[in-house]
């Protein structure tokens, strides 16, 4: 029994002894491994207590680490040009102004009922004396009866619209250069490699995420996306579109997709957005845009040609309509059907009538109304095309001079 009791409290002294010197090794390392010697105890709990007071200090502040990368050295070229666009339209405050007077979010104007319908992004593109310039999206600055631009630095200024379009989705703003202390780079998009970075600077969901930054890569060029331009739930165009997988939210839409770089090498637009679906953004390439805001700059507008007609494509139309209103032959199962023919356009002087079916255009098959929208879109003005379509089931063709375009067929 004694043997026992000796082997057991020599377990305890071992115990007591680990503990001891685990207990040690802990405050060692948090005190940053100090020592002090044992001469005056009082002076020893001094130190020992200055040493744990620095240990407390070391552990609260900071620690400082200088980070830059490709995508850092990017961003800093670039994101001083990025803005939010907010789209301000007309409320009917019928019966509330004697209570509550205008809203917060008025516009500047007396009297005025405007408020934020909606934000986007913008990139400011070129500083001209007095007067700066910036791309957006056409659809964030959509139905809008005022717009305002907030700057990087929280600077709020009126914009004046310069032009838009509707087919590319872009448009230009003018704003008071005096607040504008960057201007963006395009880059070449013909030159983009899959794969290689790609960055996203926008305010997605507003100006409460204003320059927000999102990395990605490049995923493919030239994608093809059908896009409904009117609201109506049916593709009427095709965007050639940039894809990438930098998270791109509703609020980006207007911003840039940058290079690594630093360049502008498009304008986020659009993302598919499925419950399925992730990571599959597209934006403008930057070569197509740099055409277009120089239209925009110098007439408001994109000049096109014009053909004249409301259209339907043909599979929209039933089978029992092809048959008896259309009178079309088994064989034509696409083809876009004429609506609506406006008076002196080039379609009415070349004779085309409601229920006619465009089947080719300027030597080209048409199929739909995006082919054919296409195909008048890249025919010069005044230049003579041929247009065959069917009229009461028989093939029949027409000439017709191409006339200037307002924003639509």
């Amino acid at each position: 029994m004694n043997e026992l009791n000796k082997e057991h409290n020599k377990k305890q002294d071992r115990s007591l002894l680990k503990k001891s010197l685990f207990g040690t090794l802990t405050v060692l390392l948090l005190a940053g491994c100090s020592t002090t010697t044992n001469k005056d105890n009082a002076s020893s709990d001094s130190a020992t207590s200055q040493t744990e007071q620095k240990a407390n200090e070391a552990g609260v502040n900071q620690v400082r680490v200088e980070v830059s990368s490709d995508i850092t050295d990017a961003v800093a070229k670039v994101e001083d040009a990025v803005v939010t666009v907010i789209n301000m339209q007309e409320q009917n405050m019928d019966g509330f102004e004697g209570l509550f007077g205008n809203s917060e979010n008025t516009s500047s104007s007396e009297g005025s009922n405007l408020q934020t319908a909606s934000e986007g992004s913008g990139v400011i593109y070129k500083k001209d004396g007095d007067k700066a310039y910036i791309v957006t999206n056409n659809h964030v600055i959509a139905d809008s009866d005022a717009v305002e631009v907030l700057m990087k630095d929280g600077t709020k200024v009126e914009a004046k619209l310069v032009g838009k379009d509707v087919w590319t989705d872009l448009a230009v703003l003018e704003v008071p250069s005096e607040k504008v202390t960057a201007v963006a780079e395009f880059g070449d998009s013909n030159a983009l490699t899959v794969g290689e970075p790609a960055i996203a600077i926008g305010s997605p969901l507003g100006t409460n995420y204003a320059s927000s930054v999102t990395s990605g890569i490049i995923s493919a060029k030239n994608r093809s996306v059908a896009t409904d331009t009117n609201g109506d739930g049916i593709a009427d165009w095709e965007t050639t579109a940039i894809q990438t997988d930098a998270a791109i939210n509703p609020g980006n839409s207007g911003g840039a997709l940058v290079n690594i770089a630093g360049q502008v090498i498009g304008i986020n637009s659009m993302k598919i957005s499925e419950d399925t679906v992730e990571g599959m953004g597209f934006a403008i390439p930057s070569n197509d845009v740099i055409d277009i805001i120089a239209q925009l700059e110098k007439n408001g507008k994109v000049v096109r040609p014009v053909l004249g007609i409301s259209l339907l494509d043909l599979s929209q139309i039933s089978e029992q309509q092809q048959n008896t209103v259309l009178k079309l032959p088994e064989n034509v199962t696409s083809g876009v059907v004429v609506a609506k023919v406006e008076p002196g356009s080039a379609a009415s002087k070349g004779k085309l009538k409601q229920y006619d079916v465009i089947v080719g255009f300027d030597g080209k098959e048409i199929t739909d109304s995006i082919e054919l929208r296409k195909a008048i879109y890249s025919t010069k003005l005044n230049k003579e095309v041929e247009i065959k379509y069917y009229r009461d089931g028989k093939q029949e063709t027409t000439t017709v001079t191409m006339t200037e375009a307002d924003e639509s067929l």
